[in-house]
């Protein structure tokens, strides 16, 4: 059962009933060990915020800060490192010909600044594909990991398009992309398993806090690997009313899963410009589609002025984020303030003791555009 309602004109509001009794099986055990073993392994600060905590009327307020992860100001190094070492993996286990190997992908920016990184210190190449939109201090930091990059006439779809036509035929190159398709869904799924330790950090942080499990987690959605990775964690759990609420923003200019949520199927949109650069992307992943269909309790869309307030207020706060880190605060407050929000708030069964946990995804390094975009 699902309904869309009208926050405002630009912000709408999914919410289906059945996502908190849906399982999975969980993320395999050897990925947190992997990272564990990485010299430059810490885990990333879950930081708690009474103030938002009285301004959303919940008992307690956590966010879990990715602005600094594995030497890179966002989360998305815990996936492709995994994926990366399971790719080589592989291949060895192949007796593949020596030699480098190219790491091919596209990027709004961090995914593929991560995969560049990853290949400079694997003694691998990197190629990575940037569309239109991405700031120009985003593509020089990929550049500076010694990656060839070819900036796309077009938005991510587009640029996912070419980095996959770059690698038919070349047996020493590899498309190392976070969002799937039918025929190319392992390296994905790698990647997604790669965010696990993410969540697997927030569950031993909450029990040091002495904090109840989450009643509510925030996550920022672009293709939604993320979104997949929080909903095999959460659901992978023993169904129960404990269970969180798994609550997903986008963009309000690249609202994919949110449209493709209401009609029941993948679909397509076409997308603008947005300061939350990460986030802007029309087409779901085919691999996390049916997590977020079955697993995700709700979505919203934010605007860009949402997040930037978002981004100064987490900042006074001691928290440095960017504009998709800043999305999750954006859409809990969206959804749990204003006119609609008990109604919201039922939906989300959210007690007023609930504990919830905001995935700050990036830190201003990661975005320029968050200086750029003050207000």
């Amino acid at each position: 059962m699902a309904s869309i309602s009208s926050i405002r004109a630009s912000q709408p509001w999914f919410a289906r009933s059945g996502g908190r009794a849906w399982t999975c099986p969980p993320a395999p055990a050897a990925v947190y060990d992997f990272h564990t073993s990485l010299p430059e392994y810490a885990p990333t600060p879950l930081v708690e915020l009474p103030s938002l905590a009285v301004e959303l009327h919940v008992g307690r307020v956590f966010v879990k800060d990715e602005s600094c992860r594995l030497g890179l100001p966002a989360f998305k190094a815990l996936g492709a490192s995994w994926a990366v070492h399971r790719t080589l993996a592989e291949r060895a286990a192949e007796q593949a010909p020596a030699g480098p190997l190219t790491l091919v992908t596209a990027t709004d920016g961090n995914h593929g600044r991560a995969v560049a990184r990853m290949a400079r210190r694997l003694g691998q190449r990197a190629h990575v594909f940037v569309p239109q939109g991405v700031h120009p201090a985003a593509v020089a930091a990929i550049a500076a990991e010694e990656a060839q990059v070819t900036q796309v006439d077009g938005g991510y779809d587009d640029a996912v398009r070419e980095a996959a036509r770059a690698v038919a035929g070349a047996p020493d190159a590899v498309l190392v992309q976070d969002t799937a398709w039918p025929g190319y869904e392992q390296i994905p799924r790698w990647i997604v398993e790669g965010y696990s330790t993410l969540f697997a950090e927030v569950d031993a942080q909450l029990a040091a806090a002495g904090a109840e499990l989450p009643g509510l987690v925030a996550v920022p959605v672009g293709v939604g690997s993320l979104a997949q990775a929080a909903v095999t964690h959460y659901r992978s759990r023993p169904a129960g009313p404990a269970r969180a609420a798994l609550l997903a923003v986008e963009p309000e200019t690249a609202a994919c899963a949110l449209a493709s949520l209401v009609q029941g199927e993948p679909v397509t949109v076409a997308t603008c410009e947005t300061t939350m650069a990460g986030l802007n992307c029309g087409t779901p992943s085919a691999l996390a589609w049916p997590y977020l269909r079955d697993g995700l309790d709700a979505a919203i869309a934010v605007t860009d002025a949402d997040s930037a307030r978002a981004a100064r207020d987490l900042a006074a706060l001691g928290v440095s984020s960017g504009p998709c880190g800043a999305a999750s605060l954006a859409g809990v407050r969206a959804a749990l303030t204003g006119a609609d929000a008990e109604a919201r708030r039922t939906a989300l069964a959210l007690d007023p003791a609930a504990t919830l946990v905001l995935l700050n995804t990036e830190g201003t390094a990661a975005n320029p555009h968050h200086q750029e975009n003050p207000s």
